[in-house]
């Protein structure tokens, strides 16, 4: 038995589908290899209309553009009985260096990338920033080359005047302390600080700097009980105009949707193999997107459809873009 055949998607019936952005994918992955085109259709089937795959290592840039090609092409328009196109779920590229994996990025990583975007712009930049996670990541060689990295590759995003999307992990107050003094403006060029899994002030410094704040699967956890506040106090000052919504998959799954006990992260347990050699982990899936959108609807009592539609627009706003809403 594979990996593929011990994981599935709740039994639980899922809500009310409204058309949806899957800000933050590691779709490209392995994982996703032996059953890709049914999660595309899945995915489609549940609302999602598109999905950012989002880089971390310079090895995988070439593989998630043929990604997004093959699941482009998956999902083309198809005319209904009125000749009005369907939409399709339209695959997009974020292009970035981990600062999980800083060991393994070198400076040529870094003119490539310049290179990469000159030739196949991306739609954002990331995702990029601060992680001190382990013990490693704390030591001063290898955080000071986590900071060069992150202020590189903002001074890319304002060349090419793209938004970024932010990996911050116990580093919020140096992460804040960059942007801050970078000439990097989240207000006018867009930005979402992704998986958010700060506190209320962070939270609301995120925002203030003009960053809307990722929400992943873990807020359907009723034990996550700093998120929520955060995501609360966020909404209270800013309204819901601060939020998007992400699967992070195959990371992050909604805990209705998980199918083990094991509630680890894939990442950085196996950096090569990524996240196949991890039998127990709950794979998420694009598909699991609405139960985020529920619990945020439930969480801020904000009923499902109005939410829906705000998100949308606030993951245009965070990425520069300007796709309609699907009617």
């Amino acid at each position: 038995m594979t990996i593929l055949d011990s994981l599935s998607t709740t039994d639980e019936a899922l809500p009310d589908i409204y058309p949806l952005i899957d800000t933050h994918t590691h779709f490209d992955a392995p994982v996703f290899d032996e059953d890709r085109a049914t999660q595309v259709q899945k995915a489609y089937a549940q609302g999602v209309r598109h999905l950012v795959l989002v880089g971390y290592l310079y090895r995988h840039f070439d593989r998630m553009y043929e990604t997004e090609q093959s699941v482009n092409k998956m999902t083309q328009p198809i005319e209904t009985s009125d000749n009005q196109a369907q939409s399709s779920l339209n695959t997009h590229i974020a292009l970035g260096l981990h600062p999980f994996y800083i060991d393994q990025h070198t400076e040529k990583h870094l003119t490539d990338m310049e290179q990469k975007i000159a030739a196949k712009r991306p739609l954002a930049i990331g995702e990029i920033g601060l992680d001190t996670f382990t013990d490693e990541m704390k030591e001063p060689e290898a955080f000071a080359k986590q900071e060069r990295f992150f202020k590189v590759q903002l001074d890319m995003a304002v060349t090419h005047k793209l938004p970024v999307m932010l990996h911050i992990r116990k580093a919020h107050a140096e992460a804040l302390a960059i942007l801050k003094a970078h000439d990097y403006d989240a207000h006018k060029l867009g930005g979402i600080a992704h998986s958010f899994s700060g506190g209320e002030q962070e939270a609301k410094a995120f925002v203030k700097l003009g960053f809307k704040l990722g929400v992943t699967g873990q807020i359907t956890n009723p034990n996550a009980k700093k998120l929520r506040r955060a995501i609360q106090a966020a909404v209270d000052s800013y309204g819901v105009e601060c939020l998007v919504i992400e699967t992070d998959c195959p990371d992050m799954t909604p805990i209705m949707c998980q199918t083990s006990d094991n509630s680890q992260s894939a990442l950085g347990q196996s950096p090569d193999n990524e996240w196949g050699d991890a039998p127990n982990h709950n794979r998420n899936v694009p598909a699991n997107l609405p139960w985020v959108l529920s619990t945020l609807s439930e969480l801020l009592s904000v009923p499902a459809a109005e939410l829906a539609q705000q998100l949308w627009k606030n993951s245009c706003n965070a990425l520069q873009t300007d796709w309609a809403y699907p009617v």
